[in-house]
């Protein structure tokens, strides 16, 4: 919309020993498993509108054989290397388990769904041998070591360079720099690159063997580049976006694929050599769903199109996530927040004021547009907010831009009731309702322009109802004229009101009990009157480097005690939302180093289905005793 020559590249990861596991427990082939899947997915992206130029599939012979040419290539300079090993054998089976096909308790966290190659619970890297009791996946029975040959990828080749680059990358989100750092900083190992499966891209001369699907998964954005290249009959045209220097690659990933993206991606890539190092990589924290984990293979989910046989519209959806988008701590789903966000921001807000602009504007002007200028304060607010979500969106402040997409709206609330249109109409001050007619049917015209990129069913509507020329998603970032506007059928509104009875019905599909009440526990008080509570109010607030979720805070408790304390709810917190927070402080205990920092203290929170919630008193003096 800004006029940028971009593609949007994606496509379905089909290989692996998910897909092969799965596809064995059904009794049919890898194949026909990803294809029902491949369809599933794509017109689930298709019904939430989400527009990519390309959506590809790792099965296809075009990424076969670019991933095939990029292992030779790789070979070739003397990054792969064959080497024996010792990998784990089911006996009962009778075969080697590839590391997704090796489950056991982490030695990390102690997770006990680990798989072999990443813990999904604490998002650390693994080998199968770490395993605390492993198991096959497929059977369940212990496996045993044996010794085996396979590929390797010298990444040890790539430390200083992967370094060097990464803390250049000073537009990267600090988390993404801290955690590649960490990584790099315990010792990059050379990573095995094949495995022993049937289903996936054979290795050149090993028929036996196919490449590891963390091999050649992201060589897929290559040839699903490709692929749209071909189908729009100008096939040199992906060179443009993978070796012009010009040109900026975004990976959107979450931060479980950090390493992949941030560290292995670009070894593979400066290994190969002429093609573009990834640009940005904004990862996001987690979406948790209802105190829990999204997980597919668990079945722990939403998906896309059950959901859009039970809810018409994605842009419900669409807003929720987008709005809670988890850039800097994980965002916990609920079908209560789906709910509030949907009945009073998207209905009562932005709803409310398109409709009863447009209600105002057909009824009393029989939907043209009054003649007029547009009031300098409306038309510098438009200007203003599209420079700003702009900014946002292309600083990947998504949540940010689109809370002032709403302000906007809520401005034209405002600016609506100031009017008082209805009241114009019975004094018969026609002109007067004109001009509030004419600047809010602006807002809403724009407002379709701003809402494109967030809530592309929403905006075209918009569009639509004021019978604009073309489609919005054609439309250039920036205020739009409304010269002509005119509304030719009765409005209706954008939304409805989600009910209880919704909410309770998708509380139950995924298995979720009524709260049941717990009976108070005892406690013993004479123990509890000896902790000393006091009021501190946060002075400074920053992450601890090389962690996630550890905030390290300067508290005042008045008097001049200013107490250092390291606080883990950084995946809950932003450390400049704390600043200035008035904070319960447990002020009497021992001195405790945590990261090589004294902490001189804690802070009191509570806790709800693995939310935090800080306890405040932001009526009191710091040091403030709490009694």
């Amino acid at each position: 919309m800004k006029g940028n020559d971009v593609i949007y590249i994606c496509g379905t990861d089909e290989h692996g020993t998910p897909n092969e596991i799965e596809a064995m427990r059904r009794g049919i082939s890898p194949k026909e498993l990803v294809d029902h899947y491949y369809k599933e997915i794509k017109d689930g992206f298709d019904g939430f509108h989400i527009s990519f130029d390309n959506f590809s599939r790792t099965s296809r012979e075009i990424h076969h054989e670019t991933a095939k040419r990029f292992f030779l290539k790789v070979k070739e300079k003397g990054y792969i290397y064959k080497k024996k090993v010792k990998q784990m054998y089911c006996e009962n089976c009778k075969r080697f388990l590839p590391d997704r096909y090796v489950e056991g308790a982490c030695p990390y966290c102690g997770f006990e769904s680990a798989r072999g190659d990443q813990c999904d619970n604490c998002g650390r890297i693994l080998e199968p041998s770490d395993l605390i009791n492993p198991r096959c996946a497929i059977c369940g029975e212990k496996p045993v070591l044996r010794d085996t040959e396979h590929y390797f990828f010298k990444l040890s080749a790539f430390q200083d360079e992967l370094e060097r680059w990464i803390k250049s990358n000073k537009h990267w989100k600090p988390n993404v720099v801290n955690f590649c750092l960490g990584w790099i900083k315990e010792g990059l190992k050379d990573r095995a690159i094949t495995r022993d499966l049937e289903w996936g891209v054979k290795v050149p001369g090993e028929e036996d063997k196919v490449l590891y699907v963390w091999f050649e998964a992201p060589i897929g954005y290559i040839s699903s580049t490709k692929e749209w290249a071909e189908k729009i009959g100008e096939p040199d045209k992906w060179k443009e976006f993978w070796m012009d220097p010009k040109s900026k690659i975004v990976h959107f990933i979450a931060k479980d694929n950090i390493p992949f993206h941030a560290i292995i991606w670009p070894a593979m890539l400066l290994a190969h050599g002429g093609y573009n190092l990834p640009w940005q990589i904004p990862a996001n924290e987690y979406v948790i769903i209802c105190g829990t984990k999204a997980s597919a293979s668990r079945k722990w989910g939403i998906w896309l199109n059950e959901y859009l046989k039970r809810f018409e519209n994605p842009d419900f959806m669409r807003y929720t996530l987008l709005i809670n988008s988890p850039q800097s701590r994980d965002f916990d789903f609920t079908w209560e927040e789906f709910q509030r966000r949907v009945n009073t921001e998207l209905n009562d807000v932005l709803g409310n004021f398109v409709h009863r602009t447009l209600v105002f504007l057909k009824r009393y002007f029989n939907g043209v547009l009054p003649e007029g200028e547009i009031e300098g304060e409306v038309a510098e607010i438009v200007e203003k907010t599209f420079e700003e979500v702009g900014e946002d969106i292309e600083n990947f402040k998504i949540k940010q831009g689109l809370k002032k997409v709403m302000e906007l709206a809520s401005f034209g609330n405002k600016y609506f009731d100031k009017g008082k249109p209805w009241e114009g109409v019975k004094r018969g001050e026609m002109e007067e309702v004109a001009r509030v007619i004419r600047n809010c049917s602006y807002i809403v015209a724009n407002l379709s322009v701003l809402l494109a990129p967030y809530l592309p069913r929403t905006a075209s509507e918009i569009w639509r109802m004021l019978n604009l020329d073309g489609e919005v998603h054609e439309a250039r970032w920036a205020p739009i004229s409304i010269d002509g506007l005119r509304v030719t059928k009765e409005p209706k509104p954008l939304f409805r009101k989600i009910t209880d009875e919704e909410v309770l019905r998708e509380k139950k599909l995924l298995g979720l009990e009524e709260e049941k009440l717990v009976e108070e526990e005892t406690i013993d008080i004479d123990y509890f009157k000896k902790i000393d509570l006091r009021v501190g109010v946060v002075k400074e607030a920053e992450r601890i480097e090389g962690t996630n979720k550890l905030i390290l805070l300067k508290v005042d408790l008045g008097s001049g005690s200013e107490r250092t304390i390291v606080a883990g709810i950084g995946d809950q917190y932003d450390p400049e939302d704390l600043i200035g927070k008035k904070l319960i402080i447990v002020a009497n205990l021992k001195p405790k180093k945590i990261r090589g920092v004294e902490s001189q203290g804690m802070i009191l929170a509570a806790e709800s289905k693995g939310k935090v919630f800080l306890v405040t008193a932001e009526d009191s003096p710091p040091g403030a005793k709490v009694t």
